[in-house]
């Protein structure tokens, strides 16, 4: 074994598909999820697809004695990879105190833990939000970080700063932050996806309810923005080669090879596709139609944005390899097996 990897928000979407990739390079994984927007039968599809199951405590990371209880039964974790936060745009608006009370307690209940515990560093899942509405894109590490247009992205800046904080203060750790685009789709053995409870607040997982006939259409929020269709333009990235970069990213800060303290990579694809533009790529992948209408632009939204991933394809040695339509035809065959086993 590598090591022993703390993964919070293990069972969550991204969290579970980089569990798989941890355990497939050798890692064995310490999962830690309160469940409030996953399942815990997430571990029987990880198992299924790496053969093994991994520790799994069910605990809240805003609770402090909680963490420290898990350090204490789980001797000599090495690495943190820090998924476990609240992730909508929309429902931060609504509710921002959530969100900043998630998402920044746990990030310091971790950072004040590790230390105690001699872990070696963290990876941050930090996103593309902290540059707002850029200046321009492509999107690089440099451009300048813009006042967030929601508490879930003041949340992504705020922790960055911390981080940057704790480190700078000689804290005895390294840190890696990862800026996402847009994960989207499923493993391609459809064990593992994005299951969201409840009603969707995620794009991809309400498209593909949508096409499946479980809600009526999908809401597309302004076709009136400066894009060639008028809807906003992200940059979608295939989550499982989102996942292998966090992989990467734990094994260059376990072999110091970086003498930076703190290192920050965009992970995208370089290529920005439009609302609609993912809607038509999702038919064409999968020869279904998804019911959707225009309605009025959504707090918090940003424009457009999408990554310019030199850095990470260069320093990192990563960069995303799957198309748009083999993940549209994932994210499909993922909720066509929830349906089949009857969750939805």
């Amino acid at each position: 074994m590598k090591g022993k990897i703390l993964v919070t928000g293990g069972t969550g979407y991204i969290g579970s598909h980089t569990v798989v990739e941890l355990q497939n390079a050798g890692y064995e994984v310490v999962i830690i999820d309160n469940l409030s927007n996953s399942d815990v039968n997430v571990l029987d599809g990880i198992e299924k697809i790496s053969g093994k199951r991994p520790a799994f405590v069910e605990a809240d990371c805003t609770d402090l004695d909680a963490l420290r209880n898990l350090f204490e039964a789980n001797k000599g974790i090495v690495g943190i990879i820090n998924f476990a936060a609240s992730k909508a745009v929309g429902e931060s608006v609504a509710k921002p105190l959530l969100y900043y009370r998630n998402n920044l307690d746990t990030l310091i209940n971790l950072l004040d833990l590790m230390p105690q515990y001699n872990v070696k560093g963290i990876v941050f899942s930090s996103s593309c939000t902290v540059y707002g509405e850029p200046d321009e894109n492509p999107v690089t590490e440099n451009a300048p970080i813009k006042k967030a247009t929601s508490p879930y992205g003041n949340t992504k800046q705020i922790s960055e700063e911390i981080i940057t904080d704790f480190v700078t203060s000689g804290a005895p750790i390294k840190s890696i932050l990862l800026r996402y685009f847009n994960p989207v789709g499923a493993h391609p053995t459809a064990e593992i996806g994005e299951l969201p409870n409840g009603v969707p607040q995620n794009l991809i997982p309400y498209l593909t309810q949508t096409a499946m006939g479980i809600r009526k259409e999908l809401s597309v929020f302004g076709d009136d923005y400066n894009t060639p269709d008028g809807s906003c333009i992200r940059d979608f990235i295939n989550v499982v080669d989102l996942a292998k970069a966090h992989v990467i990213a734990m094994e260059r800060m376990l072999e110091d090879k970086s003498e930076d303290k703190i290192e920050i990579f965009n992970l995208g694809t370089g290529i920005g596709l439009s609302v609609l533009g993912l809607i038509n790529a999702f038919e064409s992948a999968t020869g279904v139609k998804v019911p959707h209408k225009i309605v009025g632009r959504r707090a918090g939204d940003i424009e457009k944005v999408w990554a310019n991933p030199d850095k990470a394809n260069n320093v990192l040695g990563w960069k995303a390899e799957t198309s748009i339509e083999d993940t549209m035809r994932s994210a499909w065959n993922w909720q066509n097996r929830l349906r089949e086993r009857g969750l939805m």
